[in-house]
């Protein structure tokens, strides 16, 4: 029963226990640019700063459609800290608990870690 058992955990560890090549810094630095992208989006359309932006189109289509990263930068002075810290809550809640490790980097900053000065 011992052998039976140690080939069958022996070829598990040859079929599935590859490890995944890692990513270059390049590669690392796009997937997180594009990821912070993304939630700065998450955090205007979370606070519903569409309700007062400038532009028709964020307020036609009920979402953030314009610079995300202005937009952000003017309203964070506006936003409780509270009401910061629920849409981050909301946000790590509803990430996937497979996602990637660039990812899941950008989506734990604070709304003010995100824009740009």
């Amino acid at each position: 029963m011992k052998d039976a058992e140690l080939r069958v955990l022996s070829a598990m560890a040859k079929a599935g226990l590859k490890r995944k090549p890692k990513l270059s810094p390049v590669q690392h630095a796009r997937r997180v640019a594009i990821e912070t992208e993304l939630q700065q989006r998450r955090y205007c359309n979370a606070f519903a700063l569409w309700r007062t932006c400038r532009r028709k189109a964020c307020r036609r289509q009920r979402t953030c459609d314009g610079d995300a990263n202005a937009c952000l930068r003017c309203a964070l002075e506006r936003v409780p800290r509270r009401m910061q810290g629920q849409a981050r809550a909301a946000i790590l809640d509803a990430t996937p608990h497979n996602i990637g490790a660039p990812e899941r980097e950008a989506r734990q900053r604070l709304p003010a870690d995100l824009y740009e000065s």
